[in-house]
């Protein structure tokens, strides 16, 4: 059974920091790719961030882009968010994600969830 399992949320005032932590069971993690998605209220869920599993090459969102680094550990089972120049725009649950299909117009589909953690910025 594959289990994703976040860590790292809380309050934090604008323009600060955060990094989450999601540690992963149930499959071989260094063979796929592995990500983030957010979900702020009343909005829909989006994708945030993705780490290949095999060169590294990341991808993001553009609302993350210059802000947010995503890393993973191997030997850990472990992937992160590193969050920098947090904006109250930014306050949403985070969701690991695994299992991540790619349409073809560029869209993630994952098809596993952790419980989600969340993030609020403060102004």
């Amino acid at each position: 059974e594959v289990q994703l399992v976040e860590s790292g949320g809380g309050l934090v005032q604008a323009g600060g920091s955060l990094t989450l932590a999601c540690a992963a069971s149930g499959f071989t993690f260094d063979d796929y790719p592995i990500g983030w998605f957010r979900q702020a209220p009343g909005k829909a869920r989006e994708g945030i961030s993705v780490i290949s599993s095999s060169d590294g090459s990341v991808y993001y969102a553009d609302s993350a882009k210059c802000r947010f680094t995503i890393s993973r550990d191997n030997a850990k089972n472990t992937v992160y968010l590193q969050m920098d120049s947090l904006k109250p725009e930014d306050t949403a649950v985070y969701y690991c994600v695994a299992g991540l299909q790619r349409s073809s117009g560029g869209a993630f589909s994952p098809l596993h969830w952790g419980q989600g953690t969340q993030v609020t910025v403060s102004s």
